[in-house]
C-alpha cells in the first residue's frame, strides 16, 4: 500500500507540460483570449503546470491579429485606396524583429468593404494592397506574411503593382484604369520605377485555394460570380487575364499562368509568384512554421487545440488539424475544445485529435453563447474537467 502511494504522490509533484493552440471563436473570442480561458481552467485544476499559449490562425481571419499578438508585435494603420477607389484605413502587424509584416489583402480590397450593390470585378482594384505593402516597405519590413483570401477583385493584381511602381499601360502610354477594366485595355508592363526595396523582400502567401489564373477552373470563372460578374463578364475577364499573363511572359520568361494558386484572390496569386520574390503555402503551414509551435510541442505532455466548430471541414487543412498533426511526429496526445460540435466531427479523431469536447454547459441562445464572458467561462470550466480527467489518468 505505501508504494502505490509514493507512486502517486511522484506524479502529482511532477510539473505537467500543456500546450494551448486553439483558434479564434470567432465573433467571441480571438486566438489567445481563447487560449488564456483554457490556460485558468488547467491552473485551477494543477496549480503547478507549466502551461504555453501559443496563437494559431489559418491564414484567413484572424491571423494578423495572432501572429502579431502573440509574437509581441505592433499594429500599423495606413489609409488607403479601398477596392472601389475610395479611401479606407487599413491595419497590418509588424513583428517584433522589425523586419516582418503580416498583412490581410482584405483589408485594402476585401469583398465586405463593397455593399453588394456595388459589387462589379471590372472596377474593382488591389491598388491598396500596394500600398500597405509599400507603407511597411518604408518603415523598414523585408518580410512578408499575407492572407490573400476574401478578396473582391479580378485585376489580376495589376493594382498592387501600379501601387509598387509597375507601369501598366494602354496603347497610348497611358496609365490603365483601375480594376479588370484595366486589364482590358493594358498594352504594356515595365519595371523602371518599381519600389528599389522590392527586390530584397520576400512573400509567404497564405493560400489554400489551387486554381489556375485562367480557365473553366481559373479566377474569374469560379470566384467572379461572387464578386458580382455574370456570364458574359465572366468570358471577358478570362480572357483579359490570358493576355495579361502573356505580356507579363516578356518581362518574365518563366511565368505560368496554370500554376496552382495563381487564380488565387482574382488574380492576385499570379501577381505575387511573377512579379516578387513569394512562394503560396497553406496558411497554417504558415503560422505553426512562423510561431515556432514544433518546439514546445516537443517538450508538451498534452497538446490543446480547437475552435469555435468542429466538424468534418476541420481536417482540411484547418488549425486544428495542422496542430494534431504536429503533435502526432512527436507522439503527444491531443484534445480539442469547441464551442459546438457537429455530427461529422467524429472524424477528427482519425486525424490526430483523440478527444473533443464541446464548451456549452447549458443550455442557452446562440447569442448568449458567443457572449465573450459566457464563452470564456465555459472554455474554462470544460478544460479544468477535462484537466482533472487527463491527469488522473496519468
Amino acid at each position: 500500500m505505501d508504494n502505490i502511494d509514493l507512486t502517486v504522490n511522484k506524479k502529482v509533484g511532477q510539473q505537467m507540460k500543456y500546450v494551448i493552440a486553439i483558434d479564434s471563436l470567432k465573433g467571441s473570442l480571438s486566438s489567445l483570449e481563447a487560449g488564456e480561458a483554457i490556460r485558468a481552467g488547467i491552473l485551477r485544476a494543477n496549480r503547478d503546470a507549466q502551461v504555453q499559449v501559443r496563437p494559431l490562425a489559418d491564414g484567413g481571419e484572424g491571423t494578423v491579429q495572432a501572429l502579431t499578438l502573440g509574437m509581441g508585435g505592433t499594429f500599423t494603420k495606413v489609409r488607403v485606396t479601398g477596392p472601389l477607389g475610395e479611401p479606407v484605413q487599413a491595419e497590418y502587424g509588424i513583428l517584433k524583429d522589425g523586419e516582418t509584416a503580416v498583412m490581410d489583402m482584405s483589408q485594402a480590397a476585401g469583398i465586405t468593404l463593397v455593399p453588394e450593390e456595388k459589387r462589379n470585378p471590372l472596377h474593382t482594384t488591389t491598388f491598396g494592397v500596394g500600398e500597405m505593402i509599400r507603407d511597411a516597405i518604408g518603415r523598414g519590413c523585408r518580410r512578408f506574411i499575407v492572407g490573400i483570401g476574401g478578396s473582391a477583385t479580378n485585376d489580376g493584381g495589376i493594382g498592387m503593382l501600379q501601387a509598387l511602381g509597375f507601369a501598366m499601360k494602354d496603347k497610348e502610354g497611358r496609365d490603365v484604369p483601375f480594376g479588370a477594366e484595366g486589364l482590358r485595355v493594358l498594352s504594356s508592363i515595365g519595371n523602371e520605377g518599381v519600389v528599389p526595396e522590392l527586390s530584397s523582400c520576400t512573400f509567404r502567401i497564405a493560400c489554400d485555394v489551387t486554381n489556375p489564373l485562367c480557365g473553366e477552373k481559373g479566377s474569374s470563372a469560379i470566384f467572379g460570380p461572387q464578386k458580382g460578374a455574370d456570364a458574359a463578364m465572366i468570358a471577358q475577364m478570362d480572357k483579359w487575364l490570358s493576355s495579361y499573363a502573356m505580356l507579363a511572359k516578356k518581362l518574365f520568361p518563366e511565368t505560368d499562368a496554370q500554376r496552382e494558386g495563381t487564380g488565387a484572390a482574382g488574380g492576385l496569386g499570379f501577381a505575387f509568384l511573377t512579379f516578387t520574390n513569394a512562394v503560396l503555402e497553406s496558411g497554417i503551414r504558415i503560422v505553426l512554421d512562423e510561431t515556432h509551435l514544433e518546439d514546445y510541442i516537443k517538450e508538451a505532455d498534452l497538446v490543446i487545440t480547437g475552435e469555435g466548430r468542429l466538424d468534418a471541414q476541420t481536417v482540411m487543412g484547418k488549425g486544428p488539424s495542422g496542430v494534431a498533426s504536429l503533435a502526432k511526429r512527436y507522439g503527444k496526445p491531443v484534445i480539442a475544445f469547441a464551442g459546438s460540435v457537429a455530427e461529422d466531427a467524429g472524424v477528427c479523431n482519425a486525424h490526430g485529435i483523440d478527444a473533443y469536447f464541446p464548451i456549452l454547459r447549458r443550455i442557452v441562445t446562440l447569442e448568449e453563447a458567443m457572449q465573450p464572458d459566457n464563452a470564456r467561462r465555459n472554455l474554462a470550466d470544460t478544460a479544468e474537467q477535462a484537466i482533472r480527467l487527463f491527469e488522473l489518468g496519468r
